[in-house]
């Protein structure tokens, strides 16, 4: 099920849900980034978060519809770019550090900027978070975090470059509190994950993100054979790919019967992928909201009701 925002077309989490107060959540049908453009849920439909908020016993704000269909929508976002504003989006809502230094509404300001083109810059995927942020304009000091070359590639070769929560391969050393609270960059206080369980983790107190990973031991499995056999599968399918091209570039032909029985495979193949890339990214998210639900709940649990 994709929560995504009617306006801008960027997918949605519970971070960029609006709650007003713990007791009394309502979650919108756009994104908190259109709203800080001015636009108003009301004029919205979301089918979907009306849904969830039903479910939830949450409030909505939106207009409310019956129908699933967004007819001929025109979104803020282009689709090519949507999945980078999301890592980046996200990268953000997962760093202690930044949430310190660089408030929402001008981290909001910064995206609607680079959206709109006034600044003529799209965060990478494959770019350093603080580089990312520099370029919008946003910049933040991770002097706190600063752990040298040498030391990461200490931790990471004591690991085997395997994500210490999951089993997943891994690069990113983590805190094991973060250093936000801890100022702590000593060698017992780091440990290798992947970027998903250091997203996850955020600053979730070590040992209760322990505890809850402890309760999910066959699902990290099932995601480390999920990696590996997509791994395994897309290595296959990009050999059977220039085996096609080789053999077209013999042939002289584009189509014949062995070429077109060659493309054949090469269809189901990427048909397996896609439909596994499906699964494993749903159980990823499920696993994804288990951990923010129970951080959310244990929060509620030690808050006080004045």
């Amino acid at each position: 099920m994709k929560l995504e925002c009617t306006s801008c077309g960027l997918r949605l989490n519970s971070l960029h849900f609006k709650h007003e107060g713990l007791m009394n959540p309502k979650l919108t049908s756009i994104c908190d980034i259109c709203i800080s453009r001015g636009l108003d849920p009301q004029d919205y439909d979301n089918k979907v978060i009306q849904d969830v908020a039903q479910v939830m016993l949450y409030g909505f704000l939106g207009k409310r519809t019956s129908s699933n269909q967004w007819k001929d929508r025109e979104f803020l976002v282009k689709s090519d770019v949507r999945k980078r504003y999301e890592g980046f989006i996200q990268d953000y809502d997962g760093n202690e550090v930044a949430l310190q230094q660089v408030k929402r509404s001008d981290f909001n300001e910064a995206i609607i900027a680079s959206e709109d083109g006034e600044v003529n810059y799209v965060p990478g995927n494959n770019v350093d978070f603080a580089i990312n942020m520099e370029k919008l304009g946003v910049p933040v000091d991770f002097s706190l975090n600063e752990v040298d070359y040498i030391d990461r590639e200490r931790v990471r070769r004591k690991y085997n470059y395997r994500c210490q929560y999951c089993g997943r391969k891994g690069k990113s050393v983590d805190h094991k509190n973060p250093v936000s609270l801890s100022h702590d960059n000593s060698m017992d206080n780091l440990i290798l994950s992947c970027s998903e369980c250091n997203r996850i983790k955020s600053n979730m107190p070590y040992d209760l993100f322990i505890k809850l990973n402890n309760q999910l031991t066959n699902v990290n499995k099932k995601l480390v054979k999920y990696e590996d056999t997509l791994s395994n599968l897309k290595e296959q399918f990009q050999q059977a790919k220039r085996n096609l091209a080789a053999q077209v570039h013999l042939k002289g032909v584009v189509s014949d019967p062995e070429l077109n029985a060659m493309r054949k495979q090469n269809k189901k193949l990427q048909d397996a992928i896609d439909s596994l890339e499906s699964d494993y990214d749903a159980l990823r998210q499920l696993r994804k909201s288990y951990f923010d639900n129970s951080w959310k709940l244990s929060q509620e649990d030690n808050s006080e009701i004045i």
